[in-house]
Parts: structure tokens; sequence; C-alpha cells
């Protein structure tokens, strides 16, 4: 199942939504951060901007919609890779290290690859299923 031009729009908006939204909070939290900056957390905006924005544009604008399955994994890569954006910067602000930081860009390039293959699954089958991640399987009208 693919997905419409209404929900690209829609996915478009919200991660413009979310770019801003990290724009202002990033602002913010250097405002109070006593001079202390990290650029993880200026340009954590950068991420749903870059990736979500330019992404779905450029999709719908082509005219090319994804299966539902590969923009659920798309926005999930986008909202890992923003949130360990926005961590690592409170963390480099703070003065600390956190070796668990490295999961944050490790999920986000697997959910975004994943995504990608999931994309190219349904355009080889031609949106039908068969094949691909429902193994070819399809329900039997027998009883």
């Amino acid at each position: 199942m693919s997905t419409s031009a209404r929900e690209l729009k829609n996915n478009l908006l919200y991660d413009l939504a979310g770019a801003a939204f990290l724009g202002v909070f990033g602002a913010i939290y250097e405002h109070f951060s006593h001079g202390v900056y990290s650029p993880f957390m200026v340009f954590a905006f950068a991420v749903p901007l870059l990736l979500g924005v330019l992404v779905y544009g450029v999709l719908l604008i082509a005219k090319k919609y994804p299966g539902r399955a590969a923009v659920l994994l798309w926005n999930s890569g986008i909202a890992a890779l923003s949130v360990g954006s926005v961590f690592k910067g409170v963390l480099d602000i703070y003065g600390t290290t956190n070796p668990l930081i490295v999961v944050y860009p490790v999920a986000g390039g697997i959910l975004l690859l994943a995504a990608v293959a999931a994309a190219a699954i349904l355009r080889k089958t031609g949106g039908r299923g068969e094949g691909g991640l429902t193994g070819g399987v399809r329900a039997s009208t027998h009883v």
C-alpha cells in the first residue's frame, strides 16, 4: 500500500514543525548554558529539515509515493537521529560523555536503510505485496 500525496504533505509539515521546534529549543537551551555551545544542539534542526522536509519535498515534486512501511521507518530514523543529536548536545553542554550515545546514530541509520529497502521491495513487487516482506504468501479464499 503506497502513501498518498496528502500523507507526504502531512509528513513534510510535521518535519517542518519539528525542525522549527528543535531550532527554538536549541536556541533557548544554549541561551541558558552559560556560553557553552554544542554543534549537535545548534544543528539538531537540520536533521528533520534535510531528511524530512527536503526528502518529502523531492518525492512530492517527482510524484513518487513510497509504501507506508517505508515512510514509518523513515520517520523513525529521523526521530532517532534528532533525539540523538539533542542528547549529545545536552551531554556536550553539561561537560560529560556517555558511551551509549552511539546507539542513536546506529539505530537511525539502520531505520533509514530499512526504509529504503522497504521502498525498493514495494517498487519491485509493484505494491502488490508479492514476495518481499510477505514471502509471496496470499490468503486463500477456499474453505
